[in-house]
């Protein structure tokens, strides 16, 4: 057994003596939190970086995904993908809406247009799709049909912060997308996440839900939470955002080493880049087909032998969970239940060194049939 461990993910982070600078204002001003001069700060930078006019910083993607999905003052059904992580669908639950799950697209994993629109009743309200490892989803059709039929789109855009087709930002679809700001992410935080929005009056109204409904000094109109992003994780933010480029860059790298090896091997199904998509390389997910001639699990349990941590990503299914046992049938998402049967993500992350992804693909490759 290899001592040595390869994590599926490892957090960036600028230079000590950077992350220093930027913080000790805040020993002269004493202010931690309440969205202070770092957090205003951050919210400014965002906004420049995603090319978008709102943006509301939060403690962690997920309450910043049930914030919004609350301060839209949305009821009814949610269509939405059994294919993520378990944020998407808790929030719908725990904002009292109804999550109804229609499959996914066998080449990138996102939510299928055309398995929307025969879900949609007198009381769906929104359609919350997830841009899956990065790829960004059909953002126009799932817009004509919420468009006919009068549905919010909000978007989990946990895995797609600094993703861009044609120039435009994932952030700039849809009535808002949510981005997830933790450790694990091509941009962190440390912990955080965020909502981009097209109305400028939800501003307060989510900065309000996320500050316990306070309103004024002496007012309090709603029952909301505490979920205020920090002046020490708006901090890092600043300066991790100065060199995601270069992260970004470098993980490229990483993501093209691991193509050459694999592609077009026997029974390894790799995502093809999207057109006019510029990447962030943020995971680098693997589909084991019968032909390979070993199992996911397989595998997973090889490269486990040799340090290497990858990550069945995304499985079991959400509407697997025993949290929603005997509430969802996952045979009526056959695409996204055999994807997520078979599907590994492997390590990657921009210090990755290549002699690790060659041992990685070569213990992969001697799973396979020769």
């Amino acid at each position: 057994m290899n001592d040595r461990k390869i994590l599926v993910t490892r957090s960036s982070m600028p230079p000590l003596e950077e992350y220093v600078e930027e913080i000790a204002p805040i020993w002269e001003s004493h202010w931690l939190t309440n969205m202070g001069a770092e957090h205003r700060q951050l919210e400014s930078d965002l906004k420049r970086y995603l090319g978008v006019e709102n943006v509301a910083l939060f403690v962690n993607g997920h309450s910043a995904l049930e914030c919004v999905l609350e301060a839209m003052g949305l009821r009814g059904k949610v269509i939405t993908t059994p294919y993520s992580f378990a944020s998407t669908t808790h929030a719908i639950v725990r904002k009292g809406l109804t999550p109804v799950f229609a499959d996914i697209k066998p080449d990138d994993y996102t939510l299928d247009p055309e398995r929307i629109e025969s879900l949609v009743d007198e009381e769906t309200c929104a359609i919350l799709p997830v841009h899956v490892y990065g790829n960004l989803c059909d953002v126009e059709a799932i817009q004509d049909i919420a468009d006919r039929h009068g549905l919010k789109v909000i978007y989990d855009a946990a895995h797609a912060f600094g993703v861009r087709r044609d120039g435009v930002s994932a952030a700039a679809y849809g009535d808002a997308s949510m981005f997830s700001f933790h450790a694990t992410k091509v941009f962190n935080t440390i912990e955080g996440g965020a909502v981009c929005f097209r109305d400028p009056r939800l501003k307060d109204r989510l900065d309000q839900w996320k500050n316990f409904g306070i309103t004024g000094e002496e007012t309090v109109e709603f029952v909301g939470g505490n979920a205020k992003m920090n002046e020490f994780c708006a901090a890092m933010g600043i300066c991790n955002l100065r060199h995601l480029d270069e992260e970004i860059a470098k993980r490229r790298l990483v993501a093209e080493r691991y193509r050459s090896r694999l592609e077009g091997r026997a029974g390894i199904k790799l995502c093809l880049p999207q057109p006019g998509v510029a990447q962030n390389y943020a995971y680098f997910p693997v589909v084991f087909e019968d032909s390979f001639g070993a199992t996911r699990d397989e595998v997973f349990d090889s490269l486990g032998r040799r340090g290497v941590f990858a990550r069945k990503y995304f499985f079991p299914l959400i509407s697997d969970y025993d949290c929603y046992k005997d509430r969802f049938d996952s045979s009526e998402t056959p695409v996204a239940r055999e994807i997520a049967s078979r599907v590994l993500t492997l390590p990657m992350f921009a210090d990755l060194d290549m002699s690790d992804v060659d041992m990685i693909c070569s213990t992969i490759l001697a799973q396979g049939r020769s």
